[in-house]
């Protein structure tokens, strides 16, 4: 009888540990843990015996991490702000239909964007739009006026005081980026971007390394979605945020992974985060985002942003297929040419500013001309909007089973970007410093 005492006690352990495995609700995310927390404790009080896991990753990190999690043995839910993201993850099919979980109370869209996915692979969860926030008493000591618009950071009177996360760490900068670029157009909009980031104190590695440096009164503006600007505000910092003309408000979303430990659990998860009261949650002070559900924002505190009553006027009509088919490309673009050579943009900025100042109002047509070349090598995109359409140009920069040839041109590439970059910064600051001293 031992032996079979003791192939049943090991059964019975085997089916333990199972039984608590399928108790474990595994959710991988970008968003801060003021948001997760609340949710994770309200999910676990509505389900005795469930245990929340959070995983928190940068959205790029988020999509790798999935990807690379064997099947069977994948996270349960990807909840994250960037609809570009899903889609990333809904091509490669890593995720799982959602159709049926959808609250059929919810818009078919906000403005003409689909608050769901079409395809039925990913929900809207929230409403997130894209604006300035900035520190009230910063602005007051350094004098510096209210911006409105992002054209607004450009100005030589910001040089210093602005702060943005990089895209390739951040899936709400990426779609901040990505909105200025659709809304602008690939070049003016890479000039407008070139132009702020050579204003910014800081490009920081991950999102909430902006509001929490404006919040403390480190930087005086920040680029950021806006829930990191309201639920600043809502927990009394000196914080204003705006929505700019040139923005767009568009689905943060959540997903059921493909081939997921816990399924069920996953499940129910999204149904209640969709649910009346899911949705009121998102009104916590800590939390402040748009609901996705309309009828939560009769609960909502006075001045709340509200999508659907017309107050937030978009310009943007996001493209989501257009963002995903050059996902990687605005980042590394981004990271090559901005993150990895920000000093030396900033140096070109300010010599350029500085020559600026010391011929305005005098008419010096050499140094004008030294002027606009320093400006073109500085603010001029590496790469052209046709080249950013080209198929096999993007197909570089697919992340998926990638070959030895395929890294090796995408490595010579970036690095070709990097040091074009450093060369026309550098250029530029020579030509700003020359023009300067024409000036009299």
């Amino acid at each position: 009888m031992r032996p079979f005492s003791l192939c049943a006690a090991a059964a019975l352990l085997v089916a333990s540990a199972a039984a608590h495995a399928q108790q474990v609700l595994t959710i991988v995310t970008s968003f801060p843990k003021d948001l997760t927390e609340v949710y994770k404790r309200a999910f676990e009080s509505r389900n005795p015996g469930v245990k929340v896991e959070v995983l928190n990753r940068g959205t790029s990190s988020a999509i790798a991490y999935i990807r690379e999690a064997p099947a069977g043995g994948k996270p349960d839910i990807f909840w994250a702000s960037a609809p570009d993201a899903f889609e990333v993850l809904a091509k490669e099919n890593l995720l799982a239909r959602a159709t049926d979980l959808a609250n059929p109370a919810v818009p078919k869209a906000v403005g003409t964007y689909p608050v769901n996915d079409p395809h039925g692979y990913y929900l809207g969860q929230a409403l997130a739009g894209y604006g300035l926030m900035w520190n009230t008493r910063y602005l007051k000591a350094n004098k510096l006026p209210v911006p409105k618009e992002w054209a607004d950071l450009a100005k030589p009177v910001y040089l210093g005081h602005v702060a943005i996360s990089s895209p390739s760490r951040s899936g709400t900068t990426h779609l901040t980026i990505e909105t200025i670029l659709q809304g602008e157009g690939w070049e003016k909009g890479w000039r407008q971007v070139l132009m702020i980031t050579g204003n910014c104190a800081a490009i920081t590695e991950r999102s909430f390394g902006v509001p929490d440096g404006v919040n403390n009164g480190q930087y005086g503006i920040g680029l950021v979605v806006d829930f990191f600007g309201l639920s600043a505000r809502a927990s009394g910092f000196p914080i204003e945020f705006a929505y700019p003309t040139v923005t767009a408000i568009v689905p943060a979303n959540i997903g059921l992974i493909a081939n997921a430990r816990n399924a069920e659990l996953g499940r129910k998860f999204i149904r209640f985060a969709l649910s009346e009261d899911g949705q009121q949650l998102l009104l916590d002070p800590k939390i402040s985002r748009l609901p996705v559900l309309p009828a939560t924002y009769s609960k909502a505190p006075a001045g709340y942003p509200n999508p659907f009553g017309g107050k937030i006027r978009p310009k943007v009509n996001f493209d989501s297929q257009l963002s995903q088919t050059r996902y990687y490309v605005v980042n590394a673009l981004f990271d090559q040419t901005i993150t990895f050579r920000h000093k030396e943009l900033v140096a070109a900025t300010r010599a350029i500013d500085e020559a600026s100042a010391k011929l305005a109002g005098k008419k010096n047509p050499q140094a004008e001309k030294l002027l606009a070349e320093a400006r073109e090598l500085a603010f001029s995109p590496i790469v052209s909007e046709e080249k950013a359409k080209d198929k096999e140009f993007l197909a570089l920069f697919s992340q998926t089973k990638r070959d030895a040839l395929k890294t090796k041109q995408l490595t010579g590439l970036e690095e070709y970007w990097n040091s074009t970059a450093r060369k026309n910064y550098t250029r530029a600051a020579e030509l700003a410093n020359q023009a300067a001293a024409l000036a009299r």
